[in-house]
């Protein structure tokens, strides 16, 4: 008598996809009604006419939407390369490695030039370096690891910071409202996740069942998703050359402003807990050796990271009106739990994936969070390189965890994220001091 073995696939459950879904159309739409005053049209304001600050935004948004849809693109498509291929352990962590590597040597130096040269430059040097490896792949089939890497997580680095501080620029110089502007936030970490999601939808019907013709598809399309935001970046707003913020930094970033060493201090824990976390969830989730479907679970973190943008405006208006230091505060307090019990080891898939959707919605809160305190003590000529200049550290943490941890195999994933875990509590530390700085600290001069 024959023995079957039955294989079990965990894969998250559909009422969850509707609840995230439900839950953030409801949270969006409802918002207005909320505020104890009518609110200035918005981005999903359809009915409103249309205002150069509207305008302004809605531009702004679908650009962003399109250049996240290449960065997700090439993240998603990036990991689904490594596997078709067969490339081995050692040489994804070895691209992983150039890649961190690239981003320390010379993408913490890439702020200070963007608000030296121009921030729309930059825009269009992340679109132009998306455009080289989209070529590049559909002519090559096995590009140069090195190269590709040090293109995408340099193109990564431009992402981070270019676009806000871009619009924060052209926001201050147009004379907009400052409730826009934190509109804008929210709205960018709602709708870059959301074009994650789309990009990974674009790559599976763009490949299809046919793999092995199809192939080349994701490259083709990153091609032409390029030059779409090229031909955007060079038709909106023209952008003043600030040849006078260089001389600035070395003032403004080693005196005795404290308030920008705490937000710098947060932005890498942050960055080092979220770039450990994308490393880590697939291999922490398959530690038990059951099948998963890795591409239903993937944008349920991203569709909570959605929900946690969309709570962001309830929590800073309307009836609750809490102060931004407080709200990410506790975002901090509770993602660094959510790690802590990560860093267990727990097997169960369901808790696993509970607690990760959980982390993500708390960074969905503290990322527009972030951009609104930069804006309220940060000067708008020293914005990118304080951003650049705050990931070289976390950068250099990730470098030598993947080392440690990928190569030598001397640390666990499980110590990796209580190490991540720390580094959460240790920026809620520093949105506690913060807040004790000043009795006033939203006197300033960019009240928001």
């Amino acid at each position: 008598m024959a023995v079957v073995i039955e294989t079990s696939a965990w894969e998250p459950s559909p009422s969850l996809f509707v609840f995230i879904f439900l839950a953030c159309l409801l949270s969006v739409f409802l918002l207005p009604y909320a505020a104890r005053s009518a609110p200035p049209p918005s981005a999903f304001d359809h009915g409103a006419p249309l205002s150069s600050s509207s305008r302004f935004q809605r531009s702004f948004l679908l650009l962003y939407s399109l250049c996240s849809v290449m960065e997700g693109l090439s993240s998603v498509f990036g990991e689904f390369e490594f596997s078709y291929f067969g490339v081995s352990r050692e040489r994804m962590v070895l691209s992983l490695c150039v890649g961190f590597a690239g981003s320390l040597v010379v993408g913490s130096f890439l702020g200070v030039l963007s608000d030296t040269i121009g921030h729309r430059k930059f825009c269009l040097f992340f679109c132009i370096l998306h455009l080289f490896v989209g070529v590049w792949k559909t002519i090559t089939a096995h590009p140069s690891v090195w190269v590709a890497s040090i293109c995408l997580s340099l193109a990564s680095s431009i992402y981070s910071f270019s676009f806000e501080t871009w619009m924060v620029v052209e926001h201050e110089k147009q004379g907009h409202r400052e409730d826009l502007l934190s509109d804008t936030f929210w709205l960018m970490a709602f709708l870059g996740s959301a074009s994650f999601i789309g990009s990974q939808v674009l790559a599976n019907w763009l490949i299809g069942d046919n793999v092995k013709k199809r192939m080349t598809s994701p490259s083709m399309a990153a091609v032409f998703l390029a030059l779409a935001g090229v031909i955007c970046v060079a038709r909106l707003w023209r952008e003043s050359s600030q040849t006078d913020v260089f001389e600035d930094h070395g003032r403004s970033y080693f005196s005795d402003d404290r308030r920008v060493w705490l937000l710098a201090c947060a932005q890498a824990s942050l960055h080092f807990s979220v770039s450990m976390f994308w490393i880590l969830w697939t291999p922490m989730l398959v530690a038990d050796g059951r099948e998963l479907h890795l591409g239903l679970i993937y944008p349920c973190l991203l569709g909570a990271r959605m929900l946690g943008s969309t709570i962001f405006p309830w929590l800073i208006s309307g009836s609750l009106s809490f102060r931004t230091e407080d709200c990410i505060l506790y975002a901090f307090i509770i993602s660094g739990c959510v790690l802590s019990a990560v860093a267990y080891d727990y097997q169960e898939i369901g808790v696993l994936v509970t607690l990760f959707c959980l982390f993500q919605a708390c960074v969905g809160v503290i990322l527009p969070s972030l951009a609104r305190l930069r804006t309220m003590y940060v000067p708008n000529g020293l914005r990118g390189g304080m951003i650049s200049f705050s990931l070289a550290p976390a950068n250099a943490a990730v470098l030598l965890f993947l080392v440690q941890g990928g190569y030598y195999r001397s640390i666990s994933n499980a110590a990796i994220m209580a190490f991540a875990a720390i580094g959460l509590f240790a920026a809620a530390g520093c949105m506690h001091v913060l807040k004790r700085l000043g009795k006033q600290p939203y006197q300033h001069l960019r009240k928001l």
